[in-house]
């Protein structure tokens, strides 16, 4: 995909959000914030929800279309799939029966040597998972089933909208958090000022970014730390679709190829079943936990039952 057209689809969604967002407010009447008595907390908040959830929503809702394009997925179709998509919708298909889903998500490969696996998609009934080209050359059929029924338990467990919902608070919390800070110290310095001057317009402005980059990097520690969670039960529902030595198999193959991960659409990490964690930023900046202890995590498990639905 060449860099003109990723330009262009960047700047095509943001102001598709913006239009919707604009369209939001003015429906629901949403006052401005800031008058003549001071910051109305109230409809601070409100503006900060409605850019802050409807924002993410917008994403979910394009997750596919946007995962399709960035990464160059070539669909495969379940009535002619040909001699190699063959046996990846018929491991799809039969996982999918096992977890209780009516509506067999849309089945893709990427074009990239990097082993790795995502799904995505708004709903159970429009969803899609993708594995790439490096996967299917260097695991076997097993290792493959592992990671295919990991991808569709995050689709059972609605993890996507879940972390759509968790990224929707967290940009609520940033934007309100930032204005408020901006607002308190530019009453703060008009009191020391005997002109009752403040931050000029473009500094409150500047400030406001630098807090919401702040704040940002605090919200988003709970974002991947709840990630990372959501990975261990995506794991536990793969162990119950496929089994768990399948799953375990799976995460050792992912293991012995950790360096075969793309790290060029970081925005796409979340979805995918390895996301390459690097360094000690990871500890609390990674949507992924160690593959070790992912692995460990299944041994100590108790038998399971089958996902039931």
């Amino acid at each position: 995909m060449s860099m003109i057209k990723r330009i262009f689809l960047f700047v095509a969604v943001n102001l598709l959000v913006l239009f919707v967002i604009n369209i939001v407010i003015h429906v629901l009447g949403v006052r401005p914030y800031l008058g003549a008595h001071g910051m109305d907390y109230q409809a601070l908040l409100i503006f900060c929800a409605i850019f802050g959830f409807v924002g993410s929503f917008i994403s979910l809702q394009m997750s596919r279309f946007m995962a399709k394009h960035a990464l160059g997925v070539v669909l495969i179709d379940p009535r002619n799939p040909g001699p190699e998509g063959a046996r990846l919708v018929e491991t799809v298909s039969r996982i999918c029966q096992r977890a209780g889903m009516t509506t067999l998500p849309e089945i893709g490969v990427y074009p990239s040597r990097e082993v790795n696996a995502f799904a995505t998609g708004p709903s159970r009934s429009r969803s899609l998972v993708a594995v790439s080209a490096g996967l299917l050359e260097r695991m076997d059929s097993k290792a493959v089933e592992g990671v295919l029924a990991h991808e569709v338990s995050h689709i059972v467990n609605g993890d996507m909208v879940t972390m759509t919902l968790l990224q929707g608070v967290a940009n609520t919390f940033v934007m309100f958090a930032s204005r408020v800070a901006v607002f308190a110290i530019n009453n703060f310095l008009r009191s020391r000022d005997d002109n009752g001057r403040g931050l000029g317009y473009f500094a409150q402005y500047l400030l406001i970014m630098v807090f919401e980059t702040v704040f940002m990097l605090l919200a988003m520690i709970v974002v991947y730390w709840f990630s990372r969670r959501r990975e261990f039960a995506a794991d536990r529902g793969s162990a119950e679709l496929a089994g768990r030595e399948t799953m375990i198999h799976a995460l050792e193959s992912l293991r012995d190829h950790k360096n075969k991960v793309d790290h060029e659409h970081e925005s796409l990490a979340t979805l995918k079943i390895h996301g390459g964690s690097r360094g000690l930023i990871a500890l609390l900046y990674s949507s992924h936990p160690p593959l070790e202890e992912r692995i460990a995590a299944l041994e100590r498990q108790e038998p399971l039952s089958r996902m039931t639905v």
